[in-house]
C-alpha cells in the first residue's frame, strides 16, 4: 500500500483506532474538548486491581471508546477486570503466533444464496496466437521490452533461448538496480542453471506452456527455498525460509524461470525497503509507490516481462499506476497465498504485473489454483482467452469520475470502448459508508505483528512517519473488540451493496483510486485490471482501472484489452 488515496483510508482507520478502548489512563479532555471531572473512586469495598487500574483509568478509556459508566459500574467492573486481565496475560504467555497462522474465521467473496454468473464464460488462457516470425534476431532493446506471447513464439522458434533471456533480465537488474533500489535479492546462480534446464526441455520437445523459459520476478513476500526472504523489513532481513509458496511452484510447474526477489516496502506498505526506496524508472526522483514496488519498477524499466505483486488495499493498482505497467488484481482466494507473508487475512490477494494485460491474464492462467492450507482459497477455474474482445460488452462508468480537468483527460477511456463496440452504461457511484472498511486492515495487520509492537524492534523500520506501519499497530491495541465485530458486520452490508451494483454491468471503467471504489472492491473481493491509457507528460504515464464481477477476471481483461489496444500502444519507455 502507499498512493495517497490509501493513506486518506488509513487516516480515517486512524480516527477510527482512536476511538478504540484502553486500560491505560489517557488524556484529560473530553470529546467535545472541554475538561472531565475528577474520576469518581471506587467504592472502599471494592478489591485490587490488576496493574494499578482504577476507577479513573475506566473512566479515562471511556473516552476513547466513546462510552460513558456510571461510578457505580465502573466499580463493578473493577471487582472483575482482572480475570480478563489474566485471560489475556496467559495468551501472551504463550508464545508469539507465527504469521501464517490465519484466523478461525476465514472471509469468503461470494456471499450465501447470492450467486455471482460470469460474462466470459469460456477461453483458454494458455491459448496463444500464432505469430509471423523474422529469422533475424530482435536486439536486446526490443527484447527488454517484449511481451510473453512474442517471447513464447521466439523461443520456440530457437531465435532466442531462455538462457539469453534469463541473463537479459540479470545484466539490466545489474545495471539498473543500484539506481532504481528495485530487486532486494537477484537470483544470478539460480536462474541461469534453470534457464538452461529450459532450454533443454525445449530442445526435447517438451514444452510446459506459454511461460516457459520467460523470466520473471517476485515480490519478496513469497517465501523461496534457500533465498532470504525479507518482507522487506529491518527484523526479517536474514530470514531464509526452507520452502516455496504455493505461486513460486505454480510458476516452476509452467516453466517460468525465477531471476530476482523484487523490492517491497516493508511488511507491505510503500516504496521504502531496509535497503532504501524503490525508484519510478520514468522519473527516478520519485518512489515507485507500493508495496508491490520492485514488481513494478523492474517491469516498468524492461527488466523482466512480468513480475508478481500483492495487494491488500492498492499494491497492485498504486505502483502499476505511477510506474505505467498494466497489472491484474484477482478475486479474493482465486490465488493461493500459502508461503505469502500475511498483512491482513481477510483482504491480502496475489496477482500479476506485466507490460500488458493479455500477459496479466496468461500469468493468473498459470497461479490460478486451490490451496487447502490457504484458509481462503477457493477452487474455481479461471476463463479468458486473449483472442477475445469487448464488442458486446456492457461496460459501466460514473459520469462524475470523467468530469472536470483531473477526469477529462480520462474520457478516450470512453472513446476507446465505443471504438471496441462496447455499450457504455452511465451509473450511479455504489452508496457505502467505507470509512469502517479500513479497520480490518489496521486490525489484523497489528495482529500479524504483535510481536515487534511487543518487543520494541518496530523502531527499526526505515519508514517512521504517522502513516506508516509502526504507529499504525500501535494505535490498532486501542480499538475495541466491539468495533471490529461492527465493522465486519458493515462489510458484509457492503458486500450485498457491491453484489447489486457490478450486476448492472459487466465490467465498471473508472479513473485509478475515483471514489472509494479501491477500498470497496478491495474489502468485498472484486478483481482489478490496470490498463495503460497514454501520459499526462513525457514522465507521466497513465493507466485506468476495469473492475469486474466475483471471479470474473475475464472480462476485466478483455475491457482493459480494447483500452490498451487503442490508447496503450507506447512508442517510447523509461530512460533506461
Amino acid at each position: 500500500m502507499e498512493h495517497e488515496e490509501r493513506r486518506a483510508f488509513l487516516v480515517r482507520a486512524a480516527a477510527l483506532a482512536a476511538c478504540g478502548a484502553s486500560l491505560a489512563a489517557a488524556g484529560s479532555a473530553s470529546a467535545d474538548g472541554e475538561s472531565s471531572p475528577p474520576a469518581t473512586p471506587p467504592s472502599p469495598g471494592a478489591p485490587p486491581s490488576p496493574e494499578g487500574i482504577t476507577a479513573g483509568t475506566l473512566e479515562e478509556a471511556e473516552k476513547l471508546a466513546g462510552i460513558r459508566f456510571t461510578a457505580a459500574e465502573r466499580t463493578q467492573i473493577l471487582r472483575t477486570v482482572g480475570e480478563l486481565r489474566a485471560q489475556l496475560s496467559g495468551r501472551v504467555a504463550s508464545g508469539t503466533l507465527p504469521n501464517e497462522l490465519a484466523p478461525a474465521e476465514a472471509f469468503r467473496a461470494e456471499l450465501p444464496g447470492m450467486p455471482v454468473p460470469a460474462v466470459t464464460t469460456d477461453g483458454d488462457p494458455a491459448e496463444l496466437p500464432l505469430f509471423k516470425m523474422s529469422s533475424q534476431v530482435p536486439g536486446d532493446d526490443a527484447l527488454a521490452f517484449a511481451g510473453i506471447p512474442q517471447l513464447a513464439a521466439m523461443l520456440r522458434a530457437t531465435l532466442v533461448t531462455s538462457e539469453q533471456l534469463t541473463k537479459l533480465a540479470l545484466d539490466r537488474f545489474e545495471r539498473l538496480n543500484p539506481k532504481l533500489l528495485c530487486a532486494i535479492t537477484v537470483m544470478r546462480e539460480q536462474a541461469i542453471a534453470r534457464a538452461r534446464a529450459m532450454d533443454a526441455e525445449l530442445a526435447a520437445g517438451k514444452p510446459r506452456g506459454p511461460l516457459h523459459g520467460i523470466p520473471y520476478a517476485a515480490k519478496d513476500l513469497l517465501d523461496t527455498a534457500g533465498v532470504r526472504t525479507t518482507w522487506g523489513a529491518e527484523p526479517w532481513k536474514d530470514r531464509v525460509p526452507t520452502s516455496n509458496a504455493w505461486v513460486i511452484e505454480a510458476l516452476d510447474r509452467a516453466g517460468a524461470v525465477l531471476t530476482a526477489k523484487t523490492a517491497v516496502g516493508a511488511l507491505a506498505y510503500g516504496d521504502i525497503w531496509f535497503g532504501g526506496t524503490c525508484r519510478n524508472p520514468w522519473n527516478p526522483e520519485q518512489g515507485s509507490s507500493g508495496s508491490s514496488a520492485g514488481s513494478a519498477s523492474s517491469v516498468a524499466a524492461g527488466i523482466v516481462p512480468f513480475a508478481i505483486g500483492t495487494e491488500t488495499l492498492g499494491s497492485i493498482v498504486s505502483p502499476c499506476t505511477r510506474c505505467g505497467v498494466s497489472g491484474l488484481r484477482p478475486t479474493f482466494g482465486r490465488v493461493p497465498r500459502t508461503g505469502c507473508m500475511a498483512l491482513t487475512w481477510s483482504m491480502d490477494k496475489i496477482g500479476t504485473i506485466a507490460r500488458n494485460v493479455q500477459d496479466c491474464g496468461i500469468v493468473l492462467g498459470a497461479i490460478n489454483g486451490f490451496d487447502p492450507k490457504d484458509a481462503g482459497s477457493v477452487d474455481r477455474p479461471f476463463t479468458w482467452s486473449m483472442r477475445q474482445d469487448a464488442r458486446g460488452l456492457r461496460a459501466g462508468f460514473v459520469p462524475a469520475w470523467f468530469e472536470g480537468e483531473a477526469g477529462a483527460k480520462y474520457r478516450p477511456v470512453l472513446d476507446a470502448l465505443r471504438d471496441a463496440g462496447a455499450t457504455l452504461v452511465e451509473v450511479a457511484p455504489p452508496k457505502v459508508d467505507a470509512g469502517p472498511l479500513t479497520l480490518p486492515i489496521v486490525a489484523e495487520g497489528a495482529a500479524a505483528f504483535e510481536e515487534i509492537t511487543r518487543s520494541g524492534s518496530d523502531d527499526t523500520l526505515s519508514w517512521q512517519v504517522d502513516e506508516a506501519w509502526p504507529n499504525t499497530f500501535r494505535q490498532a491495541w486501542f480499538i475495541p473488540a466491539i468495533e471490529m465485530v461492527q465493522a465486519s458486520r458493515l462489510r458484509r452490508r457492503a458486500m450485498e451493496t457491491m453484489h447489486a451494483w457490478f450486476m448492472q454491468f459487466d465490467a465498471v471503467v473508472s479513473p485509478p483510486f475515483a471514489g472509494d471504489l479501491l477500498l470497496l472492491t478491495n474489502s468485498c473481493g472484486q478483481p482489478c485490471a490496470v490498463a495503460r491509457c497514454g501520459f499526462d507528460d513525457p514522465r507521466t504515464p497513465r493507466t485506468a482501472t476495469v473492475m469486474s464481477r466475483l471471479f470474473d477476471e475475464g472480462t476485466a481483461l478483455r475491457v482493459a484489452a480494447a483500452i490498451e489496444a487503442r490508447l496503450g500502444q507506447w512508442d517510447r519507455f523509461p530512460p533506461t
